[in-house]
């Protein structure tokens, strides 16, 4: 995985959208995942985020890439980064982690090397959510709490989760309880 965020980036929902208009633009299909897919699935924003996280097929990320380029954003090239995952800034301090996936027969978003066995399962891709008036594709509720408890959670991590087990009648994982 790449390094954490860089230090001062803030992310705004002005961002996002600028993103999400520049995929369409190249007909890219995200997935919004991380603390801003939390959010679209809450259908609102409730914190600070220093980036997005998103999802793209392989097969659009060059167009996505020449789109995201023309408007300033440029690599991190921070370490750890690889070829399916990595960070992008612009010049005004949005940071854009990208996620690259080939979709499998079945549906999974295969992140990395196949024999890795790093992947999105089909049905953590089924998410649907809304930022700002638009509507997105984001990772499933029960799959964003899953991926957040599998790692020791920070405060950010301890909020979304037990907004998303309230909002959709999860159960709250251990590491988050009490």
């Amino acid at each position: 995985m790449p390094s954490s965020t860089p230090a001062g980036a803030r992310t705004s929902l002005g961002d996002v959208l600028r993103v999400l208009r520049l995929a369409d633009s190249v007909g890219a299909r995200l997935w919004i995942d991380g603390g801003w897919g939390v959010d679209a699935l809450l259908g609102a924003q409730t914190r600070e985020h220093g980036d997005l996280d998103v999802a793209v097929e392989g097969r659009h990320l060059e167009g996505l890439l020449e789109a995201l380029a023309r408007d300033g954003f440029a690599a991190v090239g921070e370490d750890g980064a690889t070829a399916w995952n990595f960070l992008l800034r612009h010049g005004e301090g949005a940071v854009v982690d990208l996620h690259v996936i080939v979709l499998d027969a079945d549906g999974n978003g295969v992140l990395g090397p196949p024999e890795d066995g790093n992947a999105y399962p089909a049905a953590a891709l089924a998410g649907r959510g809304t930022i700002g008036d638009r509507a997105v594709d984001c990772i499933a509720a029960e799959w964003a709490v899953r991926f957040r408890d599998a790692y020791p959670g920070d405060a950010g991590d301890r909020a979304d989760v037990l907004a998303l087990c309230g909002r959709f009648g999860l159960a709250v994982p251990e590491q988050y309880r009490g």
